[in-house]
């Protein structure tokens, strides 16, 4: 049995569909990410499980029980919004032990629980610092404390790392999944981030104009998605008209080689970044000028190109910085079929 089944859910204000009639569920301990552009529906979506924003048609069910008649305080979530509101007047424990006072938890209880949490999010001895005195990643490890401390059968979590800067939310991002494995939390995120969503979640939901586009692990995601929506979103830019015939394609670019299993037809082609490769003059037959190049970093040393080819749109490539080639260079491309994706039209 599903922990949440969203049922043909569907949302309206005036005549413009917030969700148009979502099918989503999720299972015991699963983390899954919803994942979108502003207005794509993903933060209705969540308000929606939450009981705060009536659906217009459709279902809710938590354990396989409707929640249309159940009021947000007694569905058994926990919240954790981008402002993470901790009580100022509170030290760090009275925030986290806030929840488990309001549902009448023992003192002693309460306070073996609260220490357990802080141990956990990495913030063993702060139980009596003031609120004032701590960081914003601090912050962020609190709020999580206080939401999970009544440990909730969902825990919903709104663009909580909005606020930090990229380096933190990276790191904390990492903590945040590490923590719910070891308590087998079932978490409902939702983010902008693709970044954030792939290191967070089991499984990611794109959105867009109130529907899902595609649903599927963050691998499934980057290998292949769905359509032209899903590819630009994941910031895939090497998109062209192409057909295909008899393991090659005819696009803007010249011939590029498609996987060997594909059907003969009209596709829109997909080249990721890293099966734009740089060739040996004779191996390839598309040139291009290189026009920028931006050091990425990470393990590989990776550096990102801008290509203005001699025919078809612009290229994006990544390669290694050794082998990176000067801005105003002119250079030999080579496509990789193992890097080449056929999306519907």
């Amino acid at each position: 049995m599903s922990l949440l089944t969203v049922d043909d859910a569907a949302v309206t204000f005036g005549d413009a569909p917030a969700l148009d009639h979502v099918d989503l569920t999720l299972e015991p301990g699963e983390i899954v990410s919803i994942l979108g552009p502003s207005g794509s529906g993903k933060s209705t979506l969540l308000r929606a499980v939450a009981g705060l924003q009536p659906l217009t048609a459709g279902r809710i069910l938590l354990d396989d029980a409707d929640q249309a008649s159940t009021p947000p305080h007694r569905r058994g979530v926990g919240l954790m919004f981008q402002d993470h509101a901790l009580f100022p007047t509170r030290d760090v424990g009275g925030n986290v032990a806030f929840g488990l006072r309001m549902h009448g938890a023992p003192r002693a209880a309460a306070e073996r629980r609260v220490a357990e949490l802080l141990g956990l999010v990495g913030l063993p001895d702060a139980a009596r610092r003031p609120i004032a005195t701590l960081s914003g990643g601090e912050q962020q490890r609190v709020a999580l404390a206080r939401a999970l401390a009544p440990s909730p059968r969902l825990l919903m979590l709104d663009e909580p790392l909005g606020q930090l800067d990229r380096g933190l939310r990276e790191r904390l991002v990492q903590e945040l999944r590490a923590v719910f494995t070891r308590l087998g939390t079932s978490v409902l995120a939702v983010t902008h981030d693709q970044g954030e969503a792939f290191a967070l979640a089991d499984r990611v939901v794109v959105m867009h104009d109130g529907r899902i586009a595609q649903t599927g692990t963050p691998q499934e995601l980057w290998r292949r998605p769905a359509d032209e929506f899903v590819a630009r979103f994941l910031g895939f830019g090497n998109l062209v008209p192409a057909t295909a015939s008899g393991g090659e394609a005819e696009t803007p670019w010249g011939p590029v080689p498609v996987p060997k299993d594909a059907a003969d037809g009209r596709y829109l082609l997909l080249v990721r970044p890293g099966g734009v490769r740089l060739a040996a003059p004779e191996a390839a037959s598309l040139r291009a000028s290189v026009t920028a190049r931006t050091f990425r970093g990470g393990p590989a040393d990776s550096v990102t190109l801008a290509l203005d080819p001699e025919r078809g749109p612009a290229l994006e490539a990544t390669c290694r910085l050794g082998d990176a080639p000067v801005p105003g260079s002119t250079v030999a491309v080579a496509f990789d079929r193992d890097e080449v994706v056929l999306l519907p039209q």
